[in-house]
């Protein structure tokens, strides 16, 4: 079930979709909204310190972004289980699974507007459209044509997007600069996140991949901002699990203007997440260490490569640890036998091909959140 909800702001009441600068920063200054921004403000910034510890940010970017990927795609009914994620990884050549393709495509996107970020310090809807195109596998860029109903699960159309393209246009237009240039809302970034997400779900300027783009602009808009060095801040384990509430809160900012709830479901999503997050990567970050310790006490093989390899992929094959190893694939089957029957990775088959399991990494990304 899908809700995109109409802006209702200070001064546009009863008009469809109005800019976000018009909504007057000092509403959020309500003691409830300053008390839960302070926490998540101060766990965001842990999570940033804690990111930074680790010795390839890669690593993160490659695992959290797969276990994110799973997550976002599952919002929008695109299902598939850890093993058939982590296993089309490897082998989409052998044998593809269309929706862990399709969610694989999530993590591409996502490092594809981290590049963008980097390179540029700005999100740009060239940059929004790159990363949907990358998405969906089109170049269709927004939406052009009318005719976009959201419906609820009783087939009844509970809101009606911008139809005419012209006006897509004009508030992507207001929605970059508002993301861009700071002088035009001097609220806190966190805040400014929470109402960037809901006018772009609102907008829905795509014909497809609205939430999950959305849902990645979340995390690239922490970037820009610094508040996070690499994108490792997923709302959407958060979003899982609190569906229903999520919904009824976009529709409730259209019905009833109640942007101080919306604020403070987003505030307390990143505290949770962030909170979530931290956890995740101080296990990780100890399995690392483990593996580098014992891996380095008892082969002569051992490279600071091989274990940020190992913790880059939950699966890995002969091809990958021969492509970043830069060793022949003798050589790579070698290592990765060798620490199959030390017990460092498991290893499988499916049909001709075999794949290597890094079951610590697998359980820590498994484990269930809080």
């Amino acid at each position: 079930m899908r809700f995109f909800m109409h802006v209702v702001t200070d001064r546009c009441a009863m008009k469809p979709l109005c800019s976000l600068d018009r909504l007057s920063v000092e509403r959020f200054d309500t003691p409830a909204i300053l008390k839960k921004l302070a926490s998540s403000s101060r766990q965001l910034a842990e999570l940033k310190g804690m990111a930074a510890s680790m010795p390839n940010q890669g690593i993160l970017i490659s695992s959290l972004g797969l276990q994110e990927a799973k997550n976002s795609s599952e919002i929008e009914n695109i299902v598939t289980t850890h093993d058939e994620l982590f296993q089309n990884d490897v082998l989409a050549d052998e044998a593809p699974n269309p929706a862990a393709k399709e969610v694989l495509r999530y993590r591409q996107a996502l490092r594809l507007g981290f590049d963008l970020v980097r390179q540029t310090g700005l999100i740009t809807n060239n940059h929004i459209i790159a990363i949907q195109a990358e998405l969906e596998e089109n170049h269709a860029g927004f939406r052009k044509l009318p005719g976009t109903a959201l419906k609820n699960n009783h087939n009844e159309t509970i809101y009606t997007p911008p139809q005419n393209s012209a006006e897509i246009v004009a508030l992507m237009s207001e929605l970059e600069r508002f993301i861009n240039d700071s002088g035009h809302f001097a609220a806190d970034p966190l805040i400014k996140m929470a109402l960037i997400h809901h006018q772009f779900e609102s907008i829905h300027p795509f014909y497809d991949g609205n939430g999950r783009t959305g849902r990645i602009i979340n995390v690239l808009y922490l970037v820009k901002e610094r508040l996070l060095d690499v994108p490792v801040l997923y709302l959407s384990s958060h979003i899982v699990r609190s569906k229903a509430h999520y919904y009824r809160l976009l529709q409730s900012v259209r019905d009833h203007d109640v942007w101080e709830e919306w604020v403070l479901y987003m505030l307390d999503a990143v505290e949770q997440t962030a909170g979530q997050t931290i956890a995740t990567i101080r296990d990780i970050k100890t399995a690392l260490f483990d593996y580098k310790h014992r891996i380095r006490a008892s082969h002569k093989f051992y490279s600071q490569d091989l274990i940020n390899h190992l913790f880059m992929h939950p699966y890995t094959k002969i091809d990958f640890l021969q492509r970043d190893l830069k060793v022949s694939r003798l050589t790579a089957t070698k290592y990765l036998d060798i620490l199959t029957e030390a017990g460092f990775v498991g290893k499988k088959k499916a049909g001709r091909y075999n794949y290597y399991i890094n079951h610590t990494l697998v359980n820590i990304l498994l484990k269930p959140s809080s």
